[in-house]
């Protein structure tokens, strides 16, 4: 162990996220360094056929992050100066970022209520203008967004429609993998996501011509890509059009090719996890676990709850830390970032109820590591911390 890792095993009992790294995917990597062979490769293709038939979609294109993938998503789509792009400020800063790479403009859409964090399909119609070009979906805790009114919404306004599925690998709608219901779907494997090669992304789609433009487009728009030069099957290339040197490396498409085969069993175990947080979390009072009940199939990516609107969270999230039990924020809304602010002179006020929520959820331990035995201790430190932590006055509400 490390000392880095010894620091914070002494800081925490239990951490929000573990990574789950075996031998085999060890093993992997040791392949791959003694293949001769490290950037985008073989290893790559097949992690790609893999996620490909995991989600029964026609096309997963691996990249080196999900930032990239959301960039390649809206890239493929034409946009720039003018247009606009309909997404959540309930999200991580990449999802609204990866629309201004293009030049368009990110219009904020409210979520839907505090029983449910996604986006509010209602409000998204309300935004669209004539210079909405698309929308992109966040499925927040791994949780399913409203996909068929969406995909309705945009379908009869003639939009793109992108799921952020960074939450969601292996979360089904009516019998549907999320991530291929919308014209494009985009994955994460960070840390600490429910597989994880360190850094990485994939973009999936069922669109023969987007997956072309994109395979190019990760890779400088080159005709052909070095592992084909290698294969014999070309001695030169052409730049097609603009792009980018987004390629993922055959180190992190080992591991992701592992922990592939993991996901199925690591998320049933989420499950299981995160039914006895409701269960004991449902005879607390004042807090509320949204998504419960939840539509479709969740990856359980995280334990979310929101706090009373008294309960004063920073006080809240030291007693937790206090107590050994490492806590989050997802997310401080994006639209009330600095640069968000500064560049499009956002303020507080304009989406009430996505702040409020921003202003009261805290994130809890989940990974498939946890024992029942952690979820009892959560649980019980979070009761005692409770009965201890001041009130704000309400100041977290609205």
């Amino acid at each position: 162990m490390s000392n880095i890792e010894k620091k914070a095993d002494a800081t925490w009992a239990l951490r929000l996220s573990e990574l789950e790294i075996g031998d085999e995917e060890i093993q992997s990597v040791v392949d791959v360094l003694e293949s001769d062979w490290l950037t985008m490769g073989p290893r790559t293709e097949a992690f790609e056929v893999a996620f490909a038939q995991f989600l029964n979609v026609k096309h997963a294109i691996a990249v080196t992050n999900a930032t990239a993938a959301l960039h390649l998503a809206h890239h493929v789509h034409d946009i720039g100066p003018g247009d606009e792009v309909i997404c959540p400020s309930l999200t991580f800063i990449a999802t609204a970022n990866s629309i201004l790479y293009t030049g368009a403009t990110p219009v904020f859409a409210e979520i839907t209520s505090e029983k449910d964090f996604n986006l509010d399909p209602n409000d998204v119609e309300r935004r669209i203008t004539s210079r909405t070009k698309g929308i992109v979906v966040l499925h927040y805790a791994g949780y399913c967004a409203a996909m068929d009114r969406i995909k309705e919404i945009a379908d009869r306004h003639g939009l793109y429609l992108i799921e952020d599925a960074a939450h969601a690998p292996g979360s089904e709608l009516g019998g549907r993998k999320l991530g291929t219901i919308g014209d494009v779907g985009c994955f994460s494997f960070f840390s600490n996501k429910n597989m994880s090669t360190g850094e990485g992304g994939l973009v999936v789609t069922n669109s023969d011509q987007l997956a072309d433009r994109i395979r190019r487009a990760r890779s400088h728009s080159m005709t052909s890509f070095t592992w084909d030069r290698v294969r014999g099957h070309a001695h030169s290339y052409d730049v097609v059009d603009l792009g980018f040197n987004y390629r993922i490396d055959e180190i992190r498409s080992a591991i992701g090719f592992t922990q592939l085969g993991r996901l199925s069993k690591n998320n049933d175990r989420r499950k299981a996890l995160m039914e006895k947080y409701l269960t004991e979390l449902r005879q607390i009072d004042k807090i509320a676990v949204p998504f419960d009940p939840a539509d479709g199939i969740s990856a359980c990516h995280i334990c979310p709850l929101l706090l009373a609107q008294e309960i004063d969270r920073a006080a809240f999230m030291n007693g937790m830390k206090e107590r050994g039990i490492q806590t989050s924020i997802h997310y401080p809304p994006v639209h009330l970032f600095s640069y968000y602010r500064d560049r499009f002179g956002f303020q507080e006020g304009m989406l009430p109820l996505t702040e409020m929520v921003t202003r009261r959820e805290v994130t809890l331990p989940l990974y498939p590591g946890m024992h029942d035995e952690d979820v009892i201790r959560v649980v019980g430190a979070l009761v005692d911390t409770l009965a201890t932590t001041p009130s704000n006055g309400g100041v977290n509400g609205t």
